[in-house]
C-alpha cells in the first residue's frame, strides 16, 4: 500500500518563534519537560528544607544561616521557623503536583509523543497549544513569586482550606491567581488532545489500534476537561472572598484572636472541600494514568510480546476514569456526612481499585515467561509496579470510614499518596525519559549512569516513605513542626525522623547521576537509527529526531495493532505498525 507523501518544506521562523514562541509540539513538549524540572528541582529542596527541621529542629540549616541573617523573618540565622515551615509544605505540595509531575507527564510526554505515536503531523490546534504552556509558565512564576510577598508564601497547605486560607496572608493571594493560570493550561491541554487524538488519526489507526500509552493521555485529557473546572471556580470565588469581602467560605460569628470577624458570613468552608477534591481525586489519576501508559509502552518493547489483555486493559482504563469523578468525599469523612453517604463513598472507593488492579496486573502478567531485556527504562518500569502496589493497598484503609478516622492527616497517608506518585509517577517518567530520548534526541543515554541512578533512588524512596507508615500508626500528625517531638505517643518513632531525612539527602545526591547523563548524553551519546529499540508503534517510523513541524518525511498508514511482537512465522521479531502486509 502506497504510503500518502507530503511536503515539509516550511519557511524559515526567527528564533523567538522557533524556540520560545513555538507551535511546533515537539518544541512545546521539550519547553514543558525543561520548565516542569526546573519546578520539580525546586520544590524537591523545599522538601529537604521540611526534612532537615523534622530530624533537626530548631536547628540552623547548613548554609542558610550565611545567606539570613538573625533579622530574618522566616530564616533567622538559617533556622526554619513555624510560619516558613506551613510555607514549605504548602508550596512543596502544590509545585509537585501542579507544576511538576503533571506538566511532565501530560505537557511534555504528551505532547511530543502523542502526535507521533498516532502518525500526526502535529496537534490538532498548534497556536492553543503555544498559548497553554505559557498560561502555565505565567502562573507557575506567579506562583513561585509568592515567597517575596509581605508575610510568605501561602501557608494553608496544597489544598488551601477554608476558611484559614480565606484569611491567610498575600501569599495566598498570588497562590489563586497562579493556580488560575495553571487550571487554564490544563483545560486548553485537554481540549486539544481530545480534538487531535479523535480527528488526527493516522489511516488505520483504529481505537483499538492505539498505543496504550495514547489511551491513558485521552481518558487524562477528559479528566482535565470535566474536573477542572470546580477547582478555577473555587479559585475565583476564594479570591472574591479574600479581596471583594464576599463570604462563599465564610461561614457567620467566625473568631480571630478573640474577635468576631466582619464580614456578611453564610458561606460554607465545606463548600471549598467538595470543590478541591472533586478535583483533586481525578487529579491522582491524572498524575498515575500517563506513567501506566510509558510503563505499558516499555514493558511490551522489552518482554518482546504483546501486553496480555491490551482490550481489557482499556476498557478498565475508561472505567476508571468515569469512577474517579464518584469518590472525592473519602477524603472527608471527619467533616461528618452521615453514615449513608460514607457507605456509598466507601464502596465506590473499593468498585475504583478493580480497574487498577486489572490493569496492574496485566502487567505483570504479559511479564510471565518472557525473555526481558533488563535495560534502564525496563528497571524503572519493572520498579513502578510493587511500588504503586504498595500506594494502592495502603490507600484501602483510608478509603474505609472506620481506619479513615484514625489515620486522617497523619504520615501514614503522606506515605500512602507519595508511594503512589514518587517512587509510582516519577519511575514511570523516568522509564519514559530513558526510553524516547533517543527518539527526541537521537543519541542514547548512557547505561551505567542509569543504572547508578536507578539502584539507588530505588532505595532511598523506600527509606523515605516507608517509616512513614510506622509513624502513622504511631498517631504522628503530618503538620507538625518539630516532628512530633511534643507529643508523648510520638517518642518511641522520633529516631525515624533522622533515617528518613538521610535518606532524603541520599537521594537527592544520586540524581546528580540523573542528571550528568541527560546533559553529557546529549552532545556525547552515542548516535542512533529511527528505531534503536525495534519498536512496533507509529512513532518509530519517524526520524530521530523528528522533523520539524511535519514529524515525517510521509504520513504513515497503520497495517495492525500497536504490540506486534514475536509473531510466528515472521522474521524479525517484531512487526512494526507502519510495515505493510506482504500481500500489499
Amino acid at each position: 500500500m502506497p504510503i500518502e507523501k507530503h511536503g515539509h518544506d516550511h519557511p524559515k521562523l526567527s528564533w523567538w518563534r522557533t524556540y520560545v514562541f513555538a507551535t511546533d509540539h515537539k518544541t512545546i513538549g521539550i519547553q514543558y519537560g525543561l520548565t516542569a524540572m526546573f519546578f520539580m528541582f525546586f520544590g524537591f529542596g523545599l522538601m529537604l528544607l521540611m526534612r532537615w527541621q523534622l530530624a533537626y529542629s530548631g536547628k540552623p540549616v547548613p548554609l542558610l544561616g550565611r545567606l539570613f541573617g538573625e533579622d530574618s523573618a522566616f530564616f533567622p540565622d538559617g533556622i526554619v521557623m513555624p510560619e516558613m515551615y506551613n510555607q514549605l509544605g504548602a508550596m512543596h505540595g502544590t509545585i509537585m503536583v501542579f507544576m511538576a509531575i503533571v506538566p511532565i507527564v501530560v505537557g511534555a510526554f504528551g505532547n511530543y509523543m502523542v502526535p507521533l505515536q498516532i502518525g500526526a503531523p502535529d496537534r490538532a490546534f498548534p497556536r492553543l497549544n503555544m498559548a497553554r504552556y505559557w498560561c502555565y509558565l505565567v502562573g507557575g512564576v506567579i506562583m513561585l513569586a509568592s515567597f517575596f510577598a509581605p508575610g510568605g508564601a501561602a501557608s494553608s497547605g496544597w489544598t488551601s482550606y477554608a476558611p484559614l486560607s480565606v484569611i491567610a496572608t498575600s501569599g495566598q493571594t498570588y497562590w489563586l491567581i497562579g493556580m488560575i493560570g495553571l487550571i487554564t493550561s490544563s483545560l486548553l491541554g485537554g481540549i486539544n488532545f481530545i480534538v487531535t487524538i479523535i480527528q488526527l488519526r493516522a489511516k488505520g489507526l483504529t481505537f483499538m489500534r492505539l498505543p496504550f500509552f495514547v489511551w491513558t493521555q485521552f481518558v487524562t485529557a477528559f479528566l482535565l476537561v470535566l474536573a477542572f473546572p470546580p477547582l478555577e471556580a473555587a479559585a475565583v470565588l476564594q479570591l472574591m472572598d479574600r479581596l471583594f469581602d464576599t463570604s462563599y467560605f465564610l461561614p457567620s460569628g467566625l473568631v480571630i484572636s478573640g474577635e468576631i470577624l466582619n464580614v456578611a458570613g453564610g458561606g460554607s468552608a465545606l463548600l471549598w472541600q467538595h470543590l478541591f477534591w472533586f478535583l483533586a481525586h481525578p487529579e491522582v489519576y491524572v498524575l498515575i494514568l500517563p506513567p501506566f501508559g510509558i510503563v505499558a509502552e516499555v514493558i511490551a518493547n522489552n518482554t518482546r510480546r504483546p501486553l496480555w489483555g491490551y482490550r481489557s486493559m482499556v476498557y478498565s482504563l475508561v472505567f476508571l476514569g468515569f469512577m474517579s469523578f464518584v469518590v472525592w468525599a473519602h477524603h472527608m469523612y471527619l467533616t461528618g456526612m452521615g453514615t449513608a453517604l460514607s457507605a456509598f463513598f466507601q464502596t465506590t472507593t473499593m468498585i475504583i481499585s478493580i480497574p487498577s488492579v486489572v490493569i496492574l496486573t496485566a502487567l505483570v502478567i504479559s511479564l510471565w515467561g518472557a525473555s526481558i531485556r533488563f535495560t534502564v527504562p525496563m528497571l524503572f518500569a519493572l520498579a513502578f509496579l510493587p511500588m504503586f502496589a504498595i500506594g494502592g493497598l495502603t490507600g484501602l484503609p483510608l478509603g474505609l470510614n472506620m481506619p479513615d478516622i484514625a489515620l486522617h492527616d497523619t504520615y501514614y497517608v503522606i506515605g500512602h499518596f507519595h508511594y503512589v506518585v514518587a517512587p509510582g509517577s516519577t519511575f514511570g517518567i523516568f522509564a519514559g525519559l530513558y526510553y524516547w530520548f533517543p527518539k527526541i534526541t537521537g543519541r542514547k543515554m548512557n547505561e551505567t549512569l542509569g543504572k547508578l541512578h536507578f539502584w539507588p533512588t530505588l532505595l532511598f524512596m523506600n527509606c523515605v516513605f516507608m517509616p512513614m507508615m510506622i509513624q502513622g500508626f504511631a498517631g504522628v500528625s503530618r503538620r507538625l513542626y518539630d516532628g512530633g517531638a511534643s507529643y508523648a505517643h510520638a517518642q518511641d518513632v522520633l529516631y525515624l525522623n533522622k533515617f528518613m531525612t538521610h535518606s532524603a539527602f541520599g537521594l537527592a545526591f544520586v540524581q546528580l547521576f540523573f542528571i550528568v547523563n541527560l546533559f553529557w548524553s546529549m552532545k556525547y551519546g552515542a548516535k542512533v537509527s529511527r528505531n534503536p529499540w525495534d519498536g512496533t508503534s507509529l512513532e518509530w517510523a519517524a526520524p530521530s529526531p523528528p522533523l520539524p513541524h511535519v514529524n515525517f518525511e510521509s504520513l504513515p498508514v497503520a497495517h495492525r495493532g500497536p504490540y506486534e511482537y514475536s509473531v510466528p512465522g515472521e522474521n524479525e521479531d517484531f512487526t512494526p505498525q507502519f510495515q505493510a502486509d506482504k500481500e500489499s
